[in-house]
């Protein structure tokens, strides 16, 4: 039975893990994943996903928490001293050195059709590029960011309405099956490098890119697809538009103009297209329905909503 170390740390290596953990072929004899952060406004320390699935689960191996891998001495001797067939890795959030990477082969499963989006985040960067197809890539680690020999790829069709949570839940089950069928057939598989010509990078989201305008209603409606999650979508006013659809792409019209009100919902002008929204949180405010809110503000058809 080979001996596997896990390095890991949100729900999509949670599920990746969660199979191996099952697996009669693999025992998994250790697990890295980032240290425990303060959440929140009352800044509770609060373990990664990874690490709360172990503790609810009563599962009793080695978890380790390093700030960082690089320069640590004492990570490369734990390493060692578990004696492992194989590391896998999988959103962990630190790149491995080149003292680990030599201590066994190393497996990541990347988010993305490498070369196509090195980087934090793949999935995101996949559905604002309005791709039709995404995916999962084992591929052997090396120094660089993502840049080692690809194993095995699966993919994934993104639908019109597939929002960024189903996206990254898809594609953490499809990346769990391609983990054992990668061990399965490791000495089979004869690795491929990347093509350098085609390769493009994300980089780590921050909370302003949840900005949002009414100029154009299809990158609106991309950016809601792919931060709806986090950040979330917000205008500049701060007003978070948590519940919308994309209308149509081809009408020109004045930027945030209201140009029909139902029950559930608003039609709401961008310069290009118009989206269907129906649910706004204002700053400090509970989430309400856009027809509740645009009748506490006093808006109504013609009026623009910034």
């Amino acid at each position: 039975m080979s001996k596997i170390l896990f390095m890991g740390t949100p729900d999509y290596a949670t599920v990746i893990f969660d199979r191996l953990i099952k697996s009669q072929d693999y025992q998994v004899v250790g697990l890295f994943t980032q240290p425990d952060k303060k959440v929140g406004r009352k800044q509770v320390l609060t373990p990664p996903h990874i690490k709360q699935y172990c503790l609810d689960n009563s599962l009793t191996l080695p978890i380790f928490q390093p700030e960082k891998l690089r320069n640590n001495i004492e990570v490369v001797e734990i390493i060692k001293n578990l004696k492992v067939d194989f590391i896998i890795v999988a959103a962990y959030g630190q790149i491995l050195p080149k003292e680990i990477l030599e201590l066994a082969p190393c497996i990541n499963l990347h988010a993305s059709i490498l070369p196509k989006y090195r980087g934090a985040s793949p999935i995101q960067e996949s559905i604002l590029n309005d791709d039709t197809y995404t995916g999962v890539t084992s591929m052997l680690m090396e120094e660089g960011l993502d840049s080692g020999d690809i194993l095995a790829i699966e993919y994934l069709k993104l639908e019109d309405n597939m929002l960024v949570d189903e996206v990254f839940n898809k594609l953490s089950f499809i990346a769990a099956n391609l983990t054992i069928t990668t061990l399965d057939n490791f000495n089979k598989i004869n690795p491929k490098k990347q093509n350098e010509n085609e390769v493009s990078f994300c980089k780590k989201i921050k909370k302003e890119d949840g900005i949002v305008s009414f100029s154009c209603a299809k990158e609106l409606h991309l950016k809601y697809k792919a931060y709806c999650y986090w950040p979330g979508v917000f205008l500049s006013s701060g007003l978070k538009l948590k519940q919308l659809y994309l209308e149509e792409t081809f009408s020109t019209n004045k930027e945030g103009e209201i140009l029909k009100i139902e029950k559930d919902f608003a039609i709401i002008a961008c310069k290009k297209g118009s989206i269907k929204l129906c649910i706004v949180q204002a700053p400090s405010k509970k989430e309400v329905n856009i027809t509740d809110y645009l009748r506490g503000k006093r808006l109504s058809i013609g009026d623009t909503i910034e």
